[in-house]
């Protein structure tokens, strides 16, 4: 692959197609950059910074990490223009890998990372309008990103919410209807601050709930849940799993 190219993450949670045992991704539909303030998470909370999976990953996985740097130097000084080239061409080489499987158009943008500044949310605003046959889902701690990114209809896109940031998700709840995904310690927890937050308790995330596996001959947990892939619902987390 290319050095100029930005590179694309299998994630066994949220794959659009997996293999004929349902035990491994078949098409790589994410994308990620470094978790944390240092790099792509200017929205980071403490919390969230103490239970990010994605950052757990990064540390254990030196391949993991490498791709996602590759991706940071790409697109952290570059101007919107090449911002958008590079996410184009991305999205471009999925479409044609769906096409080629007969699998959904289905993307998770930041299995890892998020929006570091508005420019790069604006880019991808860009990209995802040019490609209306994509389902796109995200979840973001970045206040300026939500009125960015908001209402756009082939984008889902969800506010990751916690007890430091949940004055902030109230206020765009407000402003802007956008949808939450809350994280608590338990489900008993979030049912109540997710009640405060939009009057309605919410829908537990199924695979964190150990209802669905995260992958398996039906889809991955994600696609085969769709709550959040279509924004069908405001979710709830817990920490615990309990």
């Amino acid at each position: 692959m290319s050095a100029m190219k930005l590179k694309r993450s299998n994630d066994r949670k949220v794959a659009n197609a997996v293999s004929k045992n349902g035990k491994t991704p078949t098409i790589a539909n994410t994308f990620g950059l470094p978790a944390g303030k240092n790099f792509s998470c200017p929205g980071a909370t403490s919390i969230c910074e103490t239970v990010c999976y994605a950052g757990k990953l990064e540390k254990v996985y030196k391949g993991v990490k490498a791709v996602l740097l590759h991706n940071w130097e790409l697109l952290r000084n570059a101007d919107i223009t090449t911002m958008v080239s590079l996410l184009d061409e991305m999205i471009i080489e999925f479409k044609a890998e769906c096409d080629k499987k007969n699998a959904d158009k289905l993307f998770r943008i930041h299995w890892d990372g998020d929006f570091f500044n508005d420019t790069y949310a604006y880019a991808w605003k860009t990209v995802i309008n040019r490609h209306k046959d994509v389902q796109f889902w995200v979840y973001t701690r970045v206040y300026s990103a939500v009125p960015i990114l908001q209402d756009i209809p082939n984008l889902s896109l969800y506010f990751s919410t916690d007890d430091e940031n949940k004055e902030i998700a109230g206020a765009l709840r407000e402003l802007h209807g956008t949808r939450l995904a809350y994280l608590g310690k338990t489900f008993a927890v979030t049912e109540t601050v997710m009640k405060e937050l939009t009057g309605k308790p919410g829908a537990k995330c199924p695979e964190n709930n150990k209802q669905i596996p995260l992958i398996s001959t039906n889809g991955s947990a994600c696609v085969s849940c769709g709550l959040c892939v279509y924004n069908k619902a405001d979710i709830r987390f817990s920490a615990s799993k309990k």
